[in-house]
């Protein structure tokens, strides 16, 4: 039997995510397999394996950007993310009118409590 391999997003969404995340050069892209960003070990931007992009967003802009966009919370293995917000296709295509909520978010999560991660950091 064959092993699985693990699939990805499809490729012109990755590009899509990492065009956005180039334009905020402090910001840094992780995950192979599905890319993410994170500050201080909190995810604030996500592109899951059937392509769909998530942002985290303060309450406030969130509901704004649900009003706006149409849209909804993400909804990931069966749990609702309170602050995370579907991004439309139509959006995700739009880098420039997309990036000051890239921006948004990013602040955001300077103002989360730190997690620690999994991985130990180096000295």
């Amino acid at each position: 039997m064959a092993k699985k391999t693990k699939q990805g997003p499809p490729p012109d969404k990755v590009e899509l995510f990492d065009k956005l995340v180039a334009t905020i050069p402090e910001i840094e892209r992780k995950g192979d397999t599905n890319p993410y960003t994170s500050y201080n070990g909190n995810m604030f931007t996500h592109l899951t394996p059937e392509g769909i992009f998530s942002i985290r967003l303060p309450e406030k802009e969130l509901e704004l950007f649900i009003k706006k966009y149409k849209t909804k919370l993400l909804e990931i293995y069966g749990i609702v993310k309170k602050d995370f917000v579907v991004v439309p296709e139509g959006l995700f295509k739009k880098t420039s009118e997309l990036q000051p909520y890239l921006r948004l978010s990013f602040d955001y999560a300077k103002t989360l409590k730190v997690k620690p991660t999994s991985k130990p950091k180096k000295r």
